[in-house]
């Protein structure tokens, strides 16, 4: 029989499991949106190297900033933007009690929410030549700053909390993503318009679904070695109980 003390921590492990699967997920269903809506771009090719990511979520068909825009499945790029921020924002609501330390679990949790936000303004206001015209291009700018800033520096934050454990390997491995996302960020504000910005845009988001996807994968494998070794103490304890009554 499960006591309420022995049930808070099985409670809470669901909660990391339910969000360790929302991450993994959410990169995947990112990436893989991205490469839906590429798919269906019209003459010229869409260029990984040459466009924005944003490209893909413009309604309009004509050229901005010098790039020829013809994207059919734009509604499924933008759809993935806001989509991506919401599940990350509850994923972290799940998991922030698995940040140890306070201030940087409440960290975490903000970050996460500041990401969403970014997220959700990028996809609601694409960066077409018309939102260049009246202006909604800063709240498209801003979602992506916001988006991409918080959502590596949430990595750096998870991976400062896990090195301070002593969880050496993971926290480096976090806290490298969120770094390389930060620097790639900042290259490409220092070379934009150089006709291959798609390269370090991508560098700047897709470290934060990496971290993402590790961070997933790591959560649900602790908590598998976790189930396995409850487990086992429960099979000992049983054999010691029943070791005990064919004695008496």
């Amino acid at each position: 029989m499960t006591t309420t003390q022995d049930a808070t921590p099985l409670l809470r492990e669901r909660r990391f499991t339910i969000g360790a699967v929302l991450l993994v997920l959410n990169a995947g269903m990112y990436v893989v949106c991205e490469a839906i809506a590429a798919s269906a771009w019209r003459d010229p090719t869409y260029s990984y190297s040459l466009n924005y990511i944003s490209d893909l979520g413009v309604p309009d068909v004509g050229e901005t900033q010098g790039r020829m825009i013809d994207s059919p499945l734009h509604a499924v790029m933008n759809t993935a933007f806001v989509l991506h921020g919401v599940i990350f924002v509850i994923a972290a609501a799940l998991l922030w009690h698995a940040v140890l330390r306070t201030g940087l679990r409440r960290a975490y949790l903000v970050l996460a929410g500041v990401h969403a936000v970014g997220m959700s303004l990028v996809g609601l206001f694409p960066g077409s030549q018309a939102a260049l015209d009246d202006g909604t291009i800063v709240l498209h700018g801003l979602g992506a700053l916001l988006a991409i800033v918080a959502g590596n520096t949430a990595a750096i934050v998870v991976g400062t909390d896990l090195l301070r454990r002593r969880v050496r390997g993971l926290g480096r491995t976090l806290i490298t993503l969120g770094v390389l996302g930060l620097a790639g960020f900042l290259y490409l504000l220092a070379t934009s318009g150089s006709g291959v910005d798609g390269i370090p845009e991508r560098v700047a988001v897709y470290t934060v679904t990496a971290a993402e996807t590790v961070a997933g994968i790591a959560v649900l494998v602790a908590g598998r070695a976790s189930r396995r070794a409850r487990a086992s103490i429960s099979a000992v304890a049983g054999s010691a109980g029943r070791s005990s009554s064919s004695g008496s």
